[in-house]
């Protein structure tokens, strides 16, 4: 099968025109901004590793920037887009993809990816931003462990990403790099500058690589997420304060020799899961 008037992925038309063709100025209500440079497109295409014979989830694609990186370089892409207007501009280019690119016109939040996707599938997405970081963190607490995918190679705020892989006692430490290195091995693959979006944004971008790692027996995703949430809420504060609505935490904290006189960002990664670990025997927290 070919895309219309014998189109297929070799010559396929710009992105521009594909935008102006179906008129999809970015939303910003959506949290749309395009990237339209195919050299870069390719760059984070790369970073997963080899991806031919692999299946790709990818969310928000848009016009299909990234879904025609990601086909290039030999993946099935499943693609979830909530903005209507696109889905007849991808429509397209799943006719000149031949079988390899399935689109879901709905949104992400609702999708059951483990359902509808084989095992192993890599994420790779340029993650509206607006739903970037819930999306992110559901797959960070995907039980069981491992997950359904093998990677994740996301795009965020460059802020947003420098909290993923910050270290304890920095100003990005928070709930995000807790619950990104808990578990898994994230790092900063590249940055991308604002000017190379249409829109541009008003901040740098940055890609972030997830690789799944063993996970610490006998704690649950929920119930660090709910002491890491309780801690960073209120980070300004002493642990006896921030921690003192979680049922059960403070006695935690206590079993693990965590004075709670301490400060949220001074605790590593390990004493979080020590306290979730306990917390879990504690309380019916998740």
């Amino acid at each position: 099968m070919r895309g219309p008037a014998g189109v297929t992925l070799d010559n396929l038309p710009p992105l521009r025109e594909i935008i102006a063709a179906h008129s999809l100025a970015a939303k910003k209500s959506l949290g749309q901004n395009f990237l339209l440079d195919g050299n870069l497109l390719d760059r984070i295409a790369r970073v997963p590793g080899k991806l031919v014979g692999q299946t790709v989830y990818e969310v928000g694609p848009g016009p299909g920037g990234l879904t025609r990186a990601l086909l290039r370089a030999g993946a099935t892409v499943v693609a979830v887009e909530r903005d209507d207007r696109a889905l007849p501009a991808l429509a397209e280019l799943a006719e000149a993809a031949e079988g390899r690119l399935t689109v879901i016109g709905g949104d992400a939040l609702r999708q059951d990816e483990a359902a509808m996707l084989p095992p192993a599938a890599h994420i790779v997405a340029n993650l509206p931003y607006n739903i970037g970081t819930a999306l992110f963190v559901r797959w960070l607490t995907a039980e069981p462990w491992p997950p359904w995918w093998a990677s994740l190679t996301c795009m965020f705020q460059k802020e947003v990403a420098q909290r993923i892989v910050a270290a304890p006692g920095s100003d990005a430490y928070g709930r995000l790099s807790v619950l990104a290195q808990w578990r898994s091995t994230p790092r900063i693959a590249l940055d991308v500058p604002r000017q190379a979006f249409t829109p541009p944004p008003k901040i740098t971008s940055s890609v972030i690589h997830v690789v799944p790692a063993a996970a610490p027996d006998d704690v649950r995703g929920p119930v660090l997420e709910a002491v890491t949430a309780a801690a960073f809420g209120q980070r300004r504060k002493m642990l006896r304060a921030s921690l003192r609505g979680l049922p059960g935490a403070l006695n935690a904290l206590a079993a693990c020799g965590i004075d709670s006189a301490r400060r949220a960002e001074t605790l590593s990664v390990a004493e979080f899961v020590g306290v979730a670990r306990v917390l879990g025997t504690l309380s019916p927290v998740g």
